[in-house]
């Protein structure tokens, strides 16, 4: 059993038990509207004043509706002890964990996509800087967020609060990754400064959590 065919049969997996339940993607979107509207009705800005707030709003709002998705990542694999069954098996545990973050990045992914025209409405934005960019944030902002979201859900599956276990892990943990993202998606939003150190600040995070969270999955899911 090859780590590319495990982590391409459970994600196919999750995907399918996704597209039949949409419970991820409807309380996601439905926390993100919720958040851009309240916001919405708080603030009046300026379309400068909208430029120089929405990098915090989005992030904030993303990140806050990635959590209900990632709480939902191990939930479904404790009925009839399927992680058990898991552990048991010749699988590399890395599959498992990659075909999780792989889906929860694909999920927060269409939850931006779908978002994203309503924060342009609502905040009337406009991009100074080359639009982009902006992909190559939200890219590599996203993985930030459900690589250490998707192993800490891992981490607190077992514990009696994980609802409440997870955020206070993960929020700590993705703060450098969040002002990172924040101050990248200001800087070409309003063209003001160059975002290049915040890109490739993401990029090493990304790169660093991924490999700790691959080194260190197989002793969670082996723990007791």
């Amino acid at each position: 059993m090859t780590t590319l065919g495990v982590t391409r049969t459970t994600l196919l997996k999750d995907l399918r038990m996704e597209w039949r339940s949409k419970d991820a993607i409807n309380s996601m979107l439905f926390f993100a509207l919720l958040v851009v509207v309240i916001f919405s009705f708080a603030f009046n800005p300026t379309a400068e004043e909208s430029r120089r707030i929405a990098g915090g709003l989005i992030w904030v709002a993303f990140l806050f509706a990635a959590v209900v998705a990632l709480n939902q990542t191990w939930a479904r694999e404790l009925r009839n002890q399927v992680l058990d069954a898991y552990r048991v098996s010749p699988a590399p545990p890395n599959a498992l964990f990659l075909a999780k973050a792989i889906g929860n990045f694909f999920f927060v992914v269409v939850l931006e996509a779908l978002m994203a025209p309503l924060f342009v409405v609502f905040y009337d934005l406009r991009s100074v800087g080359p639009v982009w960019q902006l992909i190559v944030v939200a890219l590599l902002g996203t993985w930030a967020l459900v690589v250490n979201g998707t192993f800490f859900a891992a981490l607190s599956i077992r514990t009696r609060s994980r609802e409440i276990m997870l955020p206070l892990i993960l929020f700590p943990i993705s703060i450098p990754a969040l002002l990172a993202m924040v101050d990248a998606t200001t800087s070409i939003l309003t063209g003001e400064a160059s975002p290049d150190f915040w890109i490739k600040m993401l990029a090493v995070y990304d790169v660093v959590f991924t490999a700790v969270c691959l080194l260190l999955f197989e002793s969670v899911l082996n723990a007791e």
